[in-house]
């Protein structure tokens, strides 16, 4: 695919490398929130179907984009923690069990366990990476293999560290976990979007993801997709919308016992938001217009001569296939000042985030060559 900054309204003067923190918005899903403000406006053309049917055209991109045949397994939410909380009022933990998280971990992933844990006297097992710079993502992969075990009741990581865009080989976690009978709950935000995500060939129990980063989506609004493991789960709130049967507005105040299908249950109330709504389903239209591979592909080729040029700087990256494109660490060089490297890049009108000991660097396909090149003259000079 061609860079898409055609579809985004980004100033020229500005080399935005940061879709990690939160993604520039397309003039298109704009647009569509626009629309959903001014259909407020005259609420008297709101019908019915009007709350059910976006919401399902919205399931069934984002089913297509993650590659599940069943798209109410797929579910609207407000946040990352929102679709995270919903997996921990299910989990059932005794004494001396085990959840394992990876080091540094967003703090979404990471609060909920705790909390958990404390409550059932369970443990917080954290695995961190390996003191070295060599082979240091497959490492910390075989660390987290290794320390699955009968005691582990979860497995709670990232698709890509939002840190340093280490890869997590979740094909390997999954087996090991269905060996011992423990569930995989992955964090996609950093990486729906940008990297192919298989349901069928990953088989997660959750995958939890928010709307705003490489999504292309607006803030407070996300995607999350539950397994048969939680068809028979006890949602976090009780709305009326997620009852069985709640598109007959007439038959409301007969209250059912029943929730709709699947996963639908966990989806939050109001999730018919004719704001957000329209905005996020715009943005994964076009996400699968494009397909993830090309996404995927496009940064790939963007970023991989840049890379190989700050190598020879003496910048330390992980090697291709062990770290994702569109989100990638820079850590020092024994003679990089990193508060001089800071004020370099406002200079230049660089926008990256620093997590960590990296420079954390988040591409998309609204950069160009001359962004990167941008970016390599003022780590370089």
């Amino acid at each position: 695919m061609n860079c898409q900054k055609h579809l985004f309204s980004i100033d020229p003067e500005v080399t935005y490398l940061n879709c990690a923190y939160m993604s520039p918005l397309m003039d298109s899903v704009v647009e569509a929130g626009i629309k959903g403000i001014k259909r407020k406006q005259h609420p008297w053309g709101v019908k019915g179907e009007d709350f059910f049917d976006e919401s399902n055209e919205l399931r069934n991109e984002f089913a297509k984009l993650i590659n599940t045949p069943e798209p109410n397994r797929c579910v609207i939410i407000p946040s990352v923690s929102y679709g995270l909380a919903n997996v921990a009022n299910n989990l059932k933990l005794s004494e001396d069990d085990e959840i394992l998280v990876v080091s540094e971990q967003f703090p979404s992933n990471v609060y909920p366990w705790r909390k958990i844990a404390e409550e059932s006297r369970a443990r917080i097992i954290t695995i961190t990476p390996p003191q070295t710079t060599e082979n240091r993502t497959k490492l910390w992969n075989d660390y987290i293999l290794n320390a699955i075990t009968p005691k582990t009741k979860l497995v709670a990581c990232a698709h890509i560290h939002w840190a340093d865009g280490a890869l997590f080989d979740l094909v390997s976690i999954r087996e090991k976990t269905k060996e011992v009978g423990a569930l995989l709950v992955v964090d996609g935000t950093q990486s729906l979007g940008a990297l192919p995500f298989d349901v069928h060939r990953i088989k997660p129990d959750a995958l939890i993801a928010a709307g705003y980063k490489s999504l292309m989506g607006p803030y407070s609004i996300g995607m999350a997709y539950y397994s048969e493991a939680f068809d028979s789960g006890t949602p976090i709130e009780e709305n009326w919308i997620n009852r069985y049967k709640s598109e007959d507005f007439a038959n409301l105040v007969n209250y059912s016992d029943d929730y709709q299908p699947q996963a639908l249950r966990y989806e939050v109330g109001e999730h018919s938001n004719f704001i957000l709504v329209p905005m996020m389903l715009e943005a994964l239209k076009i996400l699968n217009s494009w397909g993830t591979e090309s996404v995927k592909t496009y940064c790939d080729d963007l970023v991989r001569e840049p890379i190989t040029k700050l190598r020879k700087a003496g910048f330390v990256i992980e090697k291709e296939g062990a770290r994702a494109s569109n989100l990638f660490g820079i850590r020092l060089g024994a003679h990089h000042n990193m508060n001089e490297i800071k004020q370099k890049l406002v200079s230049f009108n660089i926008f990256v985030s620093y997590r960590g000991d990296a420079i954390r660097v988040s591409p998309n396909v609204y950069n160009d060559s001359k962004d990167l090149a941008t970016l390599v003259q003022a780590l370089t000079e």
